[in-house]
């Protein structure tokens, strides 16, 4: 079991109130991820639910039972940090076997639990290994095996992935993601990278200066965002954002369309702009296009449209998918 519940959590440092109170639940085998901007309070968050900080009012409940105030080890959560924290006088088989030895198991159930942890996580052939042999996805990898033999009720990942480079941080997202499936134990995975939360969610908690702006799947916040911060953190390229004529014409103060809700054509369009940056990515095409009386608007397009810097272009946002929003940034739902 690995369900998790908030209950008003708050959380003071002196003057400074970083998260102000928070409710939430996390149910048994969700992969839940907490997204938002630096010094969000999102790192904060999962060390309150670790118990390596104190809260400073509501509690913590696991699996119905209150741990507001159990040390760390008595939670039955394991961490995997953004460093691998390993030992590097040790072999993998002993950095992996390290926690259970601390809680004296014997031998046989040691060896056990490390042997089935390095065959889930392609470790086998590394265990006599120090971890100076090994790649960065790798440790990364002895480092959430430590965390696998203790056989957890959730696992807490803060920010693992930050110091691998962008081919590592793909293939290690595809991976804790499989084990995810594998392994049907919660996760709790904070992150300030939106894709990363919407490639491995189930459920994703937006935060933004210690409140939760919006709780949802990844395409519910994509489809239907809170508000303006939603809209604009959920989505790359982001969400454009469009005030004056066009947005009172819809009824709001501010409409939003994402890049890929824009057509384009060299011929004709509602709205005419010339091209500033054209960034070819491949498959895809992001415009950055400076359109008359509304300013720079980001258009996504096909890869092999054939539009350069300086063309003049015509752009269309699809009437469907145009997102209004009132004066205090609140999405108005029609």
């Amino acid at each position: 079991m690995g369900s998790i519940t908030l209950n008003k959590v708050s959380k003071t440092f002196g003057e400074a109130k970083v998260i102000p109170s928070i409710d939430l639940e996390i149910h048994d085998g969700e992969f839940v991820v907490f997204v938002g901007p630096s010094g969000c309070g999102k790192s904060t968050l999962l060390r309150l639910i670790a118990g390596l900080e104190d809260v400073t009012g509501g509690s913590i409940m696991i699996d119905g039972k209150d741990v507001t105030e159990n040390a760390p080890a008595e939670r039955g959560l394991a961490m995997v940090f953004q460093s691998y924290a390993l030992y590097p006088h040790m072999s993998v088989r002993n950095n992996i076997a390290f926690p259970l030895k601390m809680a004296k198991l014997d031998k046989a159930a040691i060896d056990r639990k490390v042997e089935d942890a390095a065959r889930v996580l392609n470790l086998t052939d590394y265990l006599e290994r120090r971890p100076s042999q090994l790649s960065g996805g790798q440790r990364q990898r002895v480092a959430i095996g430590r965390a696998i033999v203790r056989e957890p009720s959730a696992f807490l990942f803060d920010e693992p992935l930050s110091n691998l480079d962008a081919a590592l941080r793909g293939t290690m997202r595809l991976e804790i993601s499989q084990l995810h499936h594998q392994l049907k134990t919660t996760m709790i995975y904070v992150t300030h990278d939106q894709v990363e939360a919407m490639t491995m969610a189930d459920k994703i908690v937006v935060l933004n200066r210690g409140n939760i702006e919006q709780v949802g799947s990844p395409l519910e916040l994509y489809r239907n965002p809170r508000n303006l911060f939603v809209a604009g953190f959920i989505g790359s390229p982001r969400m454009n954002f469009v005030e004056g004529a066009f947005a009172q014409a819809k009824g709001a103060k501010t409409a939003g369309v994402r890049p890929e809700h824009i057509g384009l054509s060299k011929d004709s369009g509602e709205w005419a702009g010339k091209v500033t940056v054209a960034e070819h990515l491949g498959a895809d095409t992001f415009l950055h296009v400076d359109v008359e009386g509304i300013g720079s608007i980001t258009a996504r397009c096909d890869g092999e449209f054939g539009v350069h810097h300086g063309d003049r272009i015509y752009l269309t946002p699809n009437e469907g998918r145009i997102h209004r929003f009132d004066d205090k940034g609140m999405a108005i739902r029609s």
